[in-house]
């Protein structure tokens, strides 16, 4: 199996400005950050970052840790604009700030793929503040965005709201994406398109625990079984650094053998705006008809 990149470049409101030394400079609309990255092994561009604020790891390497702020940063956020979606950032605990943004060359493909149809129905699962789920849904697809938080669905609503897309054909949904998927095939469902953006570990609103390693393959195969050889795509983004783009790209390919169409693996990267280098953030797997 060939193994692709996929590079979030630049824009307006979002850019990687340097990266080095287990750290990295991000701009996000007119306030800058810096937070952890472990695969920055590499010198920085400059040695001198100034920032709003920056992401102190704890030291017991569970992913704890906390934001120290050198300039004020609005506490309920400043809105920030992809293309025809706007959305709030803000200094989450979990040292985010709002969304990925290694996922835009994702949503544009996602876009390309139902671009055809009428009204394409996709589900978004671990959706988050449903940045990917609007990204859709201002492309005229109708929408199933599912999360366990329902502080993260809260969070997505209000960016609907931001983006004037209160009307959308969206249902928000706080519940376990393994659960959900299960009701939805004995439902006989069915959808032309799903994201899947599972994290490493999770618990669901009834405190369902998600392991990665354990529960990806079922939930897998049970989504599997909500496309058929005229939907267009699964997509799925692993952050585990102990997971391959080989070894989730044969999961797909096994999966999905009895559909027509390709299975296509590689890695995500975000490109640095100093030097144009390519900063490593995540592994996917898709299959396209």
């Amino acid at each position: 199996m060939r193994l692709d990149t996929l590079i979030g470049e630049p824009w307006a409101d979002y850019g990687l400005v340097d990266s080095g030394n287990g750290r990295k400079l991000e701009r996000y609309g007119r306030f800058r950050f810096i937070r952890p990255e472990p695969q920055a092994m590499w010198a920085p561009a400059t040695e001198t970052w100034r920032a709003h604020g920056e992401f102190v790891p704890a030291s017991d390497e569970d992913g704890g840790g906390r934001w120290v702020f050198s300039e004020p940063v609005p506490r309920e956020g400043w809105p920030l604009k992809w293309n025809e979606v706007r959305f709030t950032a803000l200094p989450t605990p979990f040292r985010h700030l709002g969304f990925f943004a290694d996922m835009p060359p994702i949503w544009s493909w996602m876009r390309e793929q139902v671009a055809d149809l009428d009204t394409p129905e996709c589900l978004n699962l671990f959706g988050y503040t449903g940045v990917g789920t609007l990204a859709m849904a201002t492309a005229g697809a109708k929408m199933v965005h599912v999360d366990a938080s329902k502080k993260s669905v809260e969070a997505a609503r209000g960016n609907a709201i931001l983006s004037g897309m209160t009307e959308a054909p969206i249902r928000w949904i706080v519940d376990d994406a393994v659960k959900f998927v299960a009701r939805e095939v004995r439902r006989q469902r069915r959808y032309d398109g799903i994201l899947l953006d599972p994290p490493k570990y999770g618990r669901g609103p009834e405190g369902e625990l998600w392991r990665l390693e354990e529960d990806l393959p079922r939930l897998i195969a049970d989504c599997r079984k909500l496309v058929d050889a005229n939907s267009r795509f699964v997509f799925l983004t692993v952050y585990a650094v102990r997971m391959s783009a080989l070894a989730i790209g044969e999961l797909l390919r096994q999966a999905f053998a009895d559909l027509p169409g390709t299975v296509e693996a590689g890695e995500l990267g975000v490109r640095e705006e100093a030097r144009g280098l390519t900063l490593p953030t995540a592994i996917w797997a898709r299959w396209r008809r």
